[in-house]
């Protein structure tokens, strides 16, 4: 065991910033379309990863000590999926609930082993709901011995 991750047993770390979903689609390009000159993907596999705020914390739990994410997302699926890849691999979820917010999400096509494209879906955040997360912020705050800020920009 590293000196690190001895000094992080029994702490709680959290983790504060704009959480996303990772989404891959695999597959194969045979052919070129006839539509536009790009290659058709027959998708093979799927995959869902935690993403931004959410990867960190992912990494973070990785040391050893509990964590908790607070974080903005939608009232939608990509929310929903979010939440569930966080409570399978026991992070805390502090998720402010924004219905405006579409949860952002990176889908990225992989063919022939290679990324072809990154199609990504997403918009701000209210700041009145932001604001309105501060007291989250310093209960949440309070219980921790460390806090890492993760900021992709995304509100």
């Amino acid at each position: 065991m590293s000196d690190l991750q001895a000094r992080l047993r029994g702490v709680r770390v959290l983790v504060v910033g704009d959480a996303m979903l990772d989404r891959y689609l695999f597959g194969e390009v045979e052919r070129i379309s006839p539509e536009a000159p790009v290659p058709v993907v027959r998708v093979t596999r799927e995959e869902e990863r935690l993403g931004g705020a959410a990867n960190v914390a992912l990494n973070v739990k990785a040391l050893g000590p509990a964590v908790a994410l607070i974080t903005v997302v939608g009232q939608d699926e990509p929310a929903r999926r979010l939440e569930a890849l966080l409570r399978e691999r026991s992070i805390e979820c502090l998720l402010g609930r924004d219905p405006k917010l579409y949860t952002s999400v990176k889908l990225r096509v992989i063919g022939r082993a290679q990324q072809l494209v990154r199609v990504d879906f997403e918009n701000l955040p209210d700041h009145e709901i932001l604001s309105g997360m501060l007291a989250d912020f310093d209960h949440a705050v309070s219980r921790c011995g460390a806090v890492v800020f993760s900021d992709y920009g995304k509100g």
